[in-house]
């Protein structure tokens, strides 16, 4: 790394300070400038007052996970100045405010410090209290951009495009980058050894976040109820969609809303709302987190007893209890693959970025209505709450939402007695009707035991039946869930599997091995339950590594459970601090293991 388009810095500041605004307008310049960026917030679950740092990492190769280290440090918060220092690399360069002497003790050999007066600048140039903490962030903005030869009209249109009505707004705006950028060209040899210089690389690219990604998703799905509980990681998802909906399912004639959106009062009512709405017809879901799920557990058994479709949106945070709101993990695979009481087991989707929530949330809901049971899918707070650099999203007009077998008036009609829980193909599947469509189709759910008709029993072998006919419709699902993608190199003997945000990570450590002379092929699992295709990648390799963001090793236990593949055959790679994962940690944690292996 650190060099033209390959470097990455931090901005060190403190909540509820306004930083985000100028974080973002740098990366999304970056971004207009065609080269590949991503960007990681790493904030507090506080409203304001404590650290809070983003990371910008340029890549002129496309690499997209969280950076080992970096090449520079923005430190304009004081009670981090130790913790941000310490994180840049030898011969990397500390932008501080030096308006109050820096620490002694904080001073490092091998970087450099370059002092800007931000705080005085700022209080020099505007009257306003306000204006003074909130500018200092574009003032730095506009020394980076000198700094790192980002084009400073690029983020001075952006200015124009956001605050074009507000020209007082604009004006202060414009003034502060202005400051910060001249500063640096009068003070400083700019730009740095490592800076950007303008590519096409970013020409078939979106910046978007997974929140976003899956709200798009389930619009486009034909999705017209939600209902939610607050919850971090996840409440964007029910803004956005309420957002869109009141921008596309409102008719335009008559004005009355196509959609409904429900605030519950808990988790629990959330999710009876949803499984209510999909038993009436609807296309229904819920987003929520680690918590919002054990909350939601007995009702998920129910619709799966009862074959309910519902779509259950899982963006994952740190646990357990309260754990760490605002840090990501993956550590909520188990309680969703066997959710509820007694013999249950759900499908579960795993996308890698918001390209993927979007696609697989319109997946899910598919999915949902053709196995008439939950389905979920698994983000975390890496995918939903920070901006990625993703291709383009695609949409084929030609789509027709799969609803599965549901019997119409006519159908219900020739039958001569409709058996709501009866398996005539063989899949485990039975139709469904929606009420009110005819007499002989169903008016209730039982949640209690009850056979193949849907009448009340406690007698052994229809309620076994029963039962047996949701296992055989579980194990359906396996080739109808996402397939693994794959990253392979020749004659690699070695497998790592991974999945959803460590994608990226796993792919980049991949590379790196390979430079080392270690062939590594990659497996991401897409889907659960594992398909065929997941055994024969780890029979296929004499060494399997299993890399995921969890204490537990619990990507390694499901394999075991459900493959029968012994658990010491598949080395464990864990992250579970809960920041988004680096390709050091990955090719650390193969090389260590090899090393042992060898000595």
């Amino acid at each position: 790394m650190s060099g033209i388009n390959d470097f990455a810095f931090k901005m060190g500041t403190v909540n509820g300070t306004g930083s985000a605004s100028a974080n973002g307008l740098l990366m999304q310049a970056i971004f207009r400038m065609g080269i590949p960026v991503t960007g990681k917030n790493l904030f507090p679950s506080n409203i304001q007052g404590l650290p809070t740092w983003y990371e910008i990492r340029v890549s002129k190769d496309g690499y997209t996970a969280r950076p080992a280290d970096v090449d520079l440090v923005v430190a304009i918060n004081p009670a981090s100045y130790a913790k941000d220092i310490a994180t840049v690399r030898a011969g990397g360069v500390v932008l501080y405010d030096n308006s109050a002497p820096l620490d002694p003790t904080l001073h490092r050999n091998d970087v450099t410090f370059l002092g800007v007066p931000f705080g005085r600048m700022c209080n020099e140039a505007f009257v306003k209290d306000r204006d003074r903490t909130l500018l200092r962030n574009m003032m730095y903005a506009g020394t980076l951009c000198a700094l790192l030869a980002l084009d400073m009209a690029i983020p001075e249109q952006m200015l124009a495009e956001k605050f074009g009505k507000k020209p007082k707004v604009l004006e202060a705006n414009i003034k502060a980058i202005r400051l910060g950028h001249d500063y640096a060209r009068e003070h400083f040899a700019c730009p740095l050894p490592f800076h950007l210089e303008r590519m096409q690389a970013t020409d078939n690219a979106i910046l978007m976040d997974g929140n976003t990604a899956v709200a798009l998703g389930a619009l486009y799905a034909g999705a017209t109820v939600g209902a939610w509980y607050p919850i971090t990681p996840a409440t964007g998802v029910m803004e956005q969609f309420k957002a869109l909906c009141e921008q596309y399912r409102v008719d335009p004639a008559t004005g009355l809303h196509r959609y409904a959106i429900m605030q519950a009062e808990d988790e629990l009512a959330a999710a009876g709302i949803v499984i209510g709405a999909g038993w009436a017809g609807a296309r229904a879901f819920t987003n929520t987190s680690g918590p919002g799920i054990s909350l939601m557990q007995e009702f998920i058994g129910l619709a799966y007893y009862t074959d309910i479709p519902a779509v259950f949106v899982d963006v994952q945070r740190c646990g357990p209890a309260t754990g760490m709101p605002t840090r990501t993990q993956q550590a909520d695979l188990l309680s969703l693959a066997y959710a509820s009481h007694g013999d249950t087991k759900h499908p579960i989707l795993f996308p890698a970025n918001p390209h993927e929530c979007f696609s697989m949330t319109v997946q899910a809901f598919d999915l949902a209505e053709r196995f008439q049971t939950p389905i979920f899918v698994a983000s975390d707070l890496d995918i939903g709450m920070n901006d990625w650099m993703v291709p383009r999203l695609e949409w084929d007009d030609a789509y027709r939402p799969d609803r599965g077998k549901v019997l119409d008036a006519e159908e219900l009609a020739q039958l001569p007695r409709f058996s709501r829980y009866r398996d005539v193909d063989g899949d485990g599947i039975a139709a469904r009707t929606l009420p009110g469509v005819g007499a002989k189709g169903a008016y209730f759910v039982r949640g209690s035991g009850h056979d193949q008709h849907a009448a009340y029993t406690e007698e052994s072998a229809p309620y076994q039946e029963v039962v047996d006919r949701l296992a055989r419709k579980f194990a359906h699902a396996a080739e109808a869930v996402p397939q693994p993608a794959f990253h392979l190199q020749d004659d690699a003997d070695i497998g790592i599997v991974c999945l959803g945000s460590g994608d990226a990570a796993v792919r980049e450590a991949a590379d790196m091995l390979r430079e080392q002379g270690i062939g590594v092929n990659v497996m991401r699992i897409r889907g659960f339950p594992f398909g065929a295709a997941v055994r024969a990648f780890l029979d296929a390799h004499e060494r399997i590594f299993v890399v995921e963001q969890n204490r537990d090793a619990q990507l390694r236990a499901l394999l075991a459970v459900e493959l029968g593949v012994p658990r010491d055959a598949m080395t464990p790679i864990l992250d579970y601090a809960g920041l988004p994962l680096t390709a050091a940690t990955v090719v650390d944690g193969v090389t260590h293991h090899l090393v042992g292996a060898t000595a």
